[in-house]
């Protein structure tokens, strides 16, 4: 309690979590779990507000796409550096439609995000700027591989946070936009959400919203949820959202309501008076009133929404929920809170979403796939996620769902097979069997006051930003990831191979222009690939958690080299072999492997003295173009720390 104490006093969490650190976790695993809450905020990117950050994959990642940090002339600056005196918590928003996102993304080679969003799209905060965000992230665990589900705006990406889906608009296309904001005159989407499949199961859940819930509510925008809210609305009123805005609320009438529908709307469309949200929400707790999920849906000015709102604002409503769990001990001792952000707006992020094969066509919208989308910022607050970790599984806004159907046995089948496979579904991001001390930290800037909104431009001088310094106790992973190539008549055959229990996303981008686009893969154990090239190749390819192969070569080469991952001892096995007549030099770090002709060598790559991550690039001196890079983690079942 004593140190829980000491490192409080520099801190901007509320002293009830303080407090509460201080108490060992229940055991029991997901059956100790009785509430779990989900608070989406409104348009961040990863990079944008965690880039900087130690022991992530930020902007020091060695293992980033070639030349993705420099967009059209223009490195990630910080917004600070742009101020000029103005305030750096209300820069603008920028444009985050499913056009402008695409167009960000370039089919996959992410480079093109200056001229899709502005040069303001590489401005980013950091520990000054936002010291309440960076302080949960060292005190909880923080994803840094949890991607939006599409790279679009706000309502289909809160499609997926309630339902696990994006369908289709009421005239047949499908909903990748945000139509269902004019309320009045859309129809309203007709497939099931999760909380009506939590109410046919009996479970207990709210959505928690004021009078200005920002539109951010999308439960109202389902044929379900709509027709209730028609029958309580006076006369010349169709939505909700009118009503709070040009109404009064007092005349909605609930006496209309059968009690299957006045529990569907205390539950998902009742709103509290305006900045009642954090104390409502607390009176529940107090009272023993706090169902088992909650939705938290902020007002415009609490939404952390750049347009709207500011972290500044949104870390007050934030606060206000932590210290409601904390300051009541059987609460937190029972509760999960998720906090995370619908889209990234138009800021930059680093790493490349995964994109579904094209053999899945319900992910597919003409010849645009719908997910994933940019990486945004997820900080699991828990008794059982303390210790300022970091979880590198891949997830996305259907991994809450998945989560929620873990612990309470309820099914959303709107969740696709193909994001089962490729997104977790965020019980990595717990350690439920022990209790690790939190880390000290240091003590934050203060925020500054607010003023008028800006757009930053990039300083005249540009460079490439440094991460903090440190590294950072990870979460093992459901990854093995490794991979080799060969060839054979003028085609590369890559062998694609997973070990681990989840199924592994790999990238392949042909730098040598093999293909036109980067080509995707989902692997459970192993697959191949084949690809066709002339004199040369040049392929990169990327999996989850910094897992890199580059295979480069010529048609011409008689070098080969293949590697095998052993968990249980963290040693990465190459084999050199030597296809061809005469001797060859394999160059390994200080390491020069002579292979006769005919012959191969074994290699043992030792990695435990770094906690199972490896990099190494594999020449050969008679061949000179050819090269092998083999970079990644060796997992062992057991927790690690971050590359």
């Amino acid at each position: 309690m004593a140190a829980a104490v000491a490192t409080a006093a520099g801190s901007l969490l509320p002293p009830s979590v303080h407090a509460a650190l201080a108490r060992e976790p229940r055991p029991g695993g997901l059956r100790a779990i009785k509430h779990v809450v989900l608070l989406m905020q409104e348009n961040r990117s990863f990079d944008h507000y965690y880039g900087s950050l130690r022991g992530v994959r930020g902007f020091g990642d060695r293992n980033a796409l070639p030349g993705v940090f420099q967009q059209s002339g223009v490195y990630p600056f910080p917004v600070r550096e742009a101020a000029l005196g103005r305030d750096v918590q209300y820069i603008g928003d920028l444009d985050h439609s499913w056009n402008g996102g695409h167009t960000a993304l370039r089919h996959g080679w992410n480079d093109n995000w200056v001229p899709a969003k502005t040069a303001a799209t590489m401005a980013f905060y950091d520990r000054r700027d936002v010291p309440f965000h960076y302080e949960l992230a060292e005190t909880f665990t923080i994803c840094d591989a949890y991607h939006c589900s599409l790279p679009s705006s706000t309502s289909p990406n809160r499609n997926y946070w309630v339902s696990g889906y994006t369908g289709f608009e009421p005239n047949g296309n499908r909903a990748t936009g945000n139509a269902a904001y004019d309320e009045d005159n859309h129809a309203g989407y007709t497939w099931t959400t999760y909380a009506e499949r939590l109410e046919q199961a009996g479970v207990s859940w709210r959505v928690y919203q004021e009078h200005d819930n920002f539109q951010d509510n999308n439960l109202e925008f389902f044929v379900r949820f709509k027709e209730i809210a028609r029958k309580v609305l006076p006369p010349g009123f169709k939505s909700l959202d009118k009503l709070y805005a040009h109404g009064d609320p007092k005349l909605i009438d609930l006496s209309r309501l059968t009690p299957a529908e006045r529990r569907l709307y205390d539950r998902g469309l009742h709103r509290v008076a305006p900045k009642t949200l954090g104390q409502v929400f607390r009176d529940d707790v107090e009272h023993g009133r706090l169902p088992a999920v909650s939705y938290l849906v902020p007002s415009s000015v609490d939404s952390e929404h750049p347009g709207a709102s500011s972290p500044a604002a949104s870390a007050s409503i934030t606060y206000q929920v932590l210290d409601a769990l904390a300051s009541s001990p059987e609460v937190w001792e029972s509760t999960v809170l998720f906090i995370t952000y619908d889209e990234n707006d138009g800021f930059f992020d680093h790493v490349p979403p995964p994109r579904p094969p094209a053999q899945h066509t319900d992910e597919w919208v003409g010849d645009r796939p719908l997910g994933l989308g940019a990486r945004v910022p997820m900080t699991v607050v828990s008794p059982w996620s303390v210790g300022g970790y970091v979880c590198s599984q891949v997830f996305d806004h259907t991994s809450m769902t998945r989560f929620l159907e873990r612990w309470l046995d309820v099914r959303e089948p709107n969740v696709s097979a193909w994001r089962r496979a490729v997104s977790g579904d965020l019980t990595s991001a717990f350690d439920f069997d022990r209790r690790r001390t939190w880390p000290d930290v240091g003590e934050p800037a203060p925020v500054p006051p607010a003023s008028p909104r800006w757009r930053p431009t990039p300083p005249a001088t540009q460079a490439m930003p440094e991460q903090e310094a440190g590294r950072r106790r990870a979460r093992p992973l459901p990854y093995q990831p490794d991979a080799q190539a060969s060839l054979s008549d003028g085609k590369v055959k890559l062998e694609l191979s997973n070990s681990g229990k989840s199924s592994v996303h790999f990238a392949l981008y042909p730098y040598a222009k093999e293909f036109e686009n980067p080509a995707h893969f989902d692997v459970t154990s192993s697959q191949e690939h084949v690809v066709p090239f002339g004199e040369s190749y040049d392929l990169l390819l990327m999996g989850p958690n910094g897992f890199r192969r580059e295979f480069a070569g010529s048609a011409h080469g008689t070098a080969q080299v293949s590697s095998s991952v052993r968990g249980y001892s963290r040693v990465l096995t190459l084999t050199f072999a030597n296809l061809g007549d005469k001797p060859l030099t394999f160059v390994a770090g200080r390491r020069k492997v002579v292979v006769r002709a005919g012959r191969r060598a074994v290699i043992p790559w030792l990695t435990v003295m770094n906690s199972g991550w490896y990099d190494l690039t594999v020449t050969v001196v008679e061949e000179p173009g050819f090269r092998r890079r083999l970079a990644g983690h060796i997992e062992d079942g057991k927790e690690s720390i971050s590359g």
